[in-house]
């Protein structure tokens, strides 16, 4: 295969970052837009430095469509992969209106500039909060949406939509990736999560906790129907999340390989419970995590952990990684940053 050229949106993220390490190891050339609005600009030097590759960066908005348009025009991307998005559940439920416009209106500007650029080929940054928690484990693509109390899911479920009823009539080639937990860091220490603020999520937190930024870690809830009492879920390691995209996007560049639309869950398939999360950063690192026991979070699932067949059928990718690994490498990440 010749080499083509990714444009990735929001790539100085977390997923984004990771994934963009990935493709560049893997010979393709890339381009990243990023308004630094949940990242740092110096996170594209470290993906430089870890790759020893240079990347066509652009600082812009991907809700601006002039904008982007001329990075398309200039740049003319073979496969696009859109993460760009807000991404906090709790923040969406008090900020729903920001989340559907800009969510959904960041999905209609690339498609957009897809069309009129004749770029067809798309990887989605979806997520498994659009199951909902109605439906068994172990949770399969064939479920149908759950009705959701935020409007994070509820923004990913209405951009799949639109993604599914688009394709054929615009012929887009779209893969749409639901992650479950995804969690660590670069095994070299140089990137990983950074977020803004105290963490939404669970390894941030964690490792802020550990390194005393943070004075304990609250436990949403420990009296749930699961061996500890802690909720379950499917943590996959941040590199192994990357390697899917790269493993999409070489399926799509596949010609009458992949059909117009599918979507494909991320996960490894075993659920871990908070208690054991913990339980595993504390043997792996030699560092005591205090903690606190809180009051339920509405709307946290009791368990939720992935089918990951098809992917493995039919993406051609499994994660390998395990959950040692991911608590080393966040680890490592969080004293590099300090």
């Amino acid at each position: 295969m010749d080499i083509k050229k990714v444009l990735v949106t929001g790539g100085a993220g977390f997923i984004g970052s990771h994934t963009a390490v990935e493709l560049l190891n893997t010979g393709f050339e890339l381009v990243v837009i990023d308004n630094f609005s949940n990242s740092e600009p110096w996170i594209i030097k470290q993906i430089e430095s870890i790759t020893q590759k240079k990347i066509s960066f652009y600082q812009a908005d991907v809700t601006n469509q002039l904008s982007i348009q001329d990075i398309f025009n200039k740049e003319k991307p073979d496969v696009v992969i859109h993460f760009a998005a807000y991404k906090s559940v709790g923040e969406s439920v008090t900020k729903p209106l920001m989340y559907f416009q800009n969510n959904i209106d960041s999905l209609m500007v690339i498609l957009s500039c897809m069309s009129q650029s004749n770029c067809k080929k798309l990887v989605f940054s979806s997520s498994c909060t659009i199951y909902g928690n109605n439906h068994p484990n172990p949770l399969i693509e064939d479920y149908a949406f759950s009705d959701l109390p935020h409007a994070y899911g509820s923004s990913k479920q209405i951009c799949e939509t639109i993604l599914q009823k688009t394709t054929i009539a615009n012929q887009f080639n779209i893969i749409s990736l639901r992650y479950f937990n995804p969690i660590g860091a670069h095994p070299s220490g140089l990137l990983g999560e950074l977020p803004k603020g105290t963490p939404n999520n669970i390894m941030p937190y964690i490792t802020q906790v550990a390194i005393g930024k943070l004075p304990f870690l609250t436990i949403f809830g420990n009296d749930y129907p699961t061996p500890d009492g802690t909720c379950i879920r499917d943590y996959i390691h941040i590199s192994d999340l990357a390697e899917a995209h790269v493993f999409s996007c070489k399926r799509l560049l596949t010609s009458n390989i992949a059909p117009p639309y599918e979507v494909f869950n991320l996960g490894t398939g075993t659920g871990v419970s908070v208690l054991e999360l913990i339980n595993h950063f504390e043997t792996e690192n030699n560092v005591k995590i205090p903690y606190k026991i809180g009051l339920r979070r509405p709307g946290d699932a009791v368990c939720t952990y992935a089918n990951p067949e098809k992917s493995k059928k039919n993406l051609k990718w499994e994660a390998k990684r395990s959950i040692k690994e991911m608590v080393k490498d966040g680890w490592r990440w969080q004293l590099f940053i300090k």
